[in-house]
C-alpha cells in the first residue's frame, strides 16, 4: 500500500515514518509538510495520513480532495474535538498523538480493507433455517426492521439471522456504505437520489427499492460523489 505522510512537524513525521516501517507491507512514497504539498503528492497514493493543522490548507481540506480521488484517509493529530468531522470527511480512522502502534496498525488494516478491490465471493446467509449463497454483487441494500434483517437481493427480501452490524462486517467496505443507523446500501446500485425535508435522501435502487439515507450519511455521500 502506497503512503503519503502530511504532517508540519519534521519529528512528526520521522516518528510515523518509523512506526510504518516497522509494521510494515507499505511503501512511503512522499511526505508533505503543508496541505497544498500534501494535494501535490496525491496522484499513486493509496492512503494519505494527514495531520488536521496545518499551514495553508488544514488535513480537513485535503481529505475532501483525496476521497473524491479515492485515496484512503486516516488523521493523526493531538485534537480529539475533531474526530466527528473527520469521519464526515469519509475518513477510515483517526488515530490520536502520540501515535500507538498498534492503534496504528489496526488504522492500517482498515484502510487496506478500503482500497482493496472489492470481493465478489458468496456469504452465507441464514434464511428460515437454510443456507442461502449470496454475492454481494446482488445485493442493493439491508434494513433493520424491528429485530430482524431483511436482505434485499436482486429485488428479493431474504429476511436473514444475521445483525446489521454482522452483515456490514461481512461485506466489502466498497461500494457498500452505512447509509442510516437500520440501513447498509450499495451504491453502484443507486438509480436516484431524492432530497428529503430532514436534510437526507430516500435512494431508490435500480430494483425500486427505497432506502432512508440519514442527514449525517447524506453529507459524506455529496463529498464522495461530488455534488
Amino acid at each position: 500500500m502506497r503512503v503519503l505522510i502530511a504532517d508540519d512537524e519534521q519529528m512528526a513525521r520521522k516518528r510515523l515514518r518509523r512506526l510504518l516501517e516497522a509494521i510494515g507491507g507499505v511503501e512511503i512514497v512522499a511526505e508533505a509538510k503543508s496541505g497544498e504539498e500534501a494535494l501535490d503528492a496525491l496522484d499513486g497514493v493509496d492512503l494519505a495520513i494527514l495531520d488536521i493543522d496545518m499551514p495553508g490548507l488544514s488535513g480537513m481540506d485535503v481529505a475532501q480532495l483525496a476521497t473524491r480521488r479515492g485515496v484512503a484517509v486516516v488523521f493523526a493529530t493531538a485534537h480529539p474535538e475533531h474526530a466527528a468531522d473527520a469521519f464526515d470527511q469519509g475518513a477510515v480512522d483517526y488515530v490520536r498523538k502520540p501515535i500507538d502502534a498498534a492503534r496504528l496498525e489496526l488504522a492500517l488494516g482498515r484502510a487496506r480493507a478500503r482500497v482493496a478491490p472489492p470481493s465478489d465471493d458468496p456469504i452465507p446467509l441464514t434464511v428460515r433455517g437454510e443456507v442461502r449463497l449470496v454475492r454481494p454483487a446482488q445485493i442493493t441494500h439491508a434494513e433493520l426492521d424491528g429485530a430482524l434483517v431483511t436482505v434485499w437481493v436482486d429485488g428479493e427480501a431474504l429476511v436473514t439471522e444475521l445483525s446489521l452490524a454482522d452483515l456490514e462486517r461481512r461485506l466489502p467496505a466498497a461500494p457498500f456504505e452505512r447509509v442510516h443507523r437500520r440501513a447498509l446500501l450499495r451504491l453502484d446500485r443507486v438509480d436516484r437520489l431524492r432530497p428529503e425535508d430532514s436534510g437526507g435522501y430516500t435512494a431508490i435502487t435500480d430494483t425500486g427499492q427505497e432506502v432512508p439515507v440519514s442527514r449525517q450519511a447524506a453529507r459524506a455521500l455529496r463529498r464522495r460523489l461530488g455534488i
